[in-house]
């Protein structure tokens, strides 16, 4: 027996999806504690029952997931909102170097995934679905990759990819602790004892229950998104026309990015917390809707592979972390603290870091240059430098 469910009830039990995993999060402390998105909990779950329902001759369930690029590229194209020149030169010269840092991690990433692919006698692009695609990208950047992949004929990319990102939050979290534990007490580094300098500023990501809605702000909020994706359909278009393979979503963010500049050139203010909420929103249903719908029987004949690139993904990540940016971004505490945050950067996402200066600042006493520096790059960067390079080897390669 074969379901066809419609556009409403898709995005229905997307909805429902969403909140079975903020519900299991705020009950499961391993899910929270490794910053596991709730779309991903629910999405998984889902996609697990179609897998069992599927194997025992059940049914098959087909979804109909025709918002789900409007979604992704709604996201993608408040990320380009957050593209700001002016913020990143405002940042100092610690945000270039750790931007050149995610770079360098970037390409290592993907090369060591293509390198492995090969040794395994795998498609090379295969080995982009455990590179920085799922890596440095996490799930937005899986749902939006994975889809483009399997058009070029790379079956399971999407499956790939996701299952990737969920191994790299927990594991980018697990050795970021490792990783800057081994080097306070190696070079016996000088730690802050007591943490009362000042209080951690994470407002930015923890939900604002009390915030006031105003329809008029929402409202140009969603329209600068809408103009800017819009405006990188046409972009969109035209870098097509090159013959080079490009994610859906460049041009919008291309646009927004450009909006973004030319407005802070004018002292012209947008609806910077509308704009982020509306993305929150987009990423939400984007990454329910992409997990829902994971082929999960296609990761069956890649295990062995899949185990191996990951873990060597790990490792790639730990050593980056404790040879190369603890030496680069100083050799001291704030260093280590770095090192810490680039393990959940690197393998997760910007909250990982978060969380995994949280856990060493608790302890050893508070950071504020990587707090400042960290989801600057995070936030505001590495989407656009990530996308690049993962289009370059996609295009070499294919």
């Amino acid at each position: 027996m074969n379901i066809k469910l419609d556009i409403f009830e898709t995005m229905a039990i997307a909805t429902f999806v969403f909140y079975l995993g903020q519900f299991l999060r705020k009950k499961i402390k391993f899910l929270s504690k490794y910053c596991i998105p709730a779309p991903v909990i629910g999405g998984l779950l889902f996609a697990i029952l179609v897998l069992s329902l599927r194997l025992t001759g059940t049914m098959t369930i087909t979804l109909d997931t025709t918002l789900q690029p409007l979604f992704m590229t709604a996201f993608f194209t408040t990320v380009g909102y957050t593209a700001s020149l002016k913020i990143l030169k405002q940042g100092g010269i610690k945000v270039f170097i750790f931007l050149i840092l995610a770079t360098i991690l970037v390409a290592l990433q993907d090369t060591l995934g293509v390198a492995l692919a090969k040794l395994f006698g795998l498609d090379p692009l295969l080995g982009l679905c455990t590179g920085s695609i799922p890596m440095v990208g996490g799930h937005g950047t899986s749902g939006s990759f994975g889809p483009l992949l399997e058009n070029m004929g790379i079956a399971g990319a999407t499956s790939i990819s996701f299952a990737s990102a969920t191994f790299g939050l927990v594991m980018g979290s697990f050795i970021g602790g490792l990783v800057a534990k081994r080097l306070i007490d190696k070079h016996n580094l000088k730690t802050p004892k007591e943490n009362y300098e000042k209080e951690i500023p994470l407002s930015d990501f923890h939900e604002d229950d009390a915030a006031i809605l105003c329809h008029k702000r929402l409202m140009n909020g969603a329209a600068w998104i809408f103009f800017a994706m819009g405006l990188g359909s046409v972009i969109s278009k035209l870098i097509q026309d090159t013959g080079l393979t490009f994610p859906s979503y460049i041009g919008a963010m291309l646009a927004a990015a450009v909006i973004r500049n030319i407005c802070d050139f004018r002292h012209i203010q947008m609806e910077e917390k509308e704009i982020e909420a509306l993305g929150g929103i987009s990423l939400s249903f984007f990454l329910s809707m992409a997990l829902m719908n994971l082929k999960l029987w296609e990761l069956f004949a890649l295990a062995i592979p899949m185990v191996v690139m990951l873990i060597a993904q790990a490792i790639l990540m730990g050593a980056f972390a404790y040879f190369i940016t603890y030496n680069v971004m100083g050799r001291n505490y704030d260093a280590a603290v770095f090192a810490s945050a680039n393990c959940g950067f690197g393998m997760g996402a910007t909250p990982n870091a978060v969380a995994n200066m949280d856990a060493l600042t608790a302890k050893f006493g508070f950071a504020p240059t990587p707090y400042f520096v960290v989801p600057i790059v995070g936030c505001l960067f590495i989407d656009f430098v990530n996308s690049a390079v993962i289009t370059f080897f996609i295009n070499i390669i294919h």
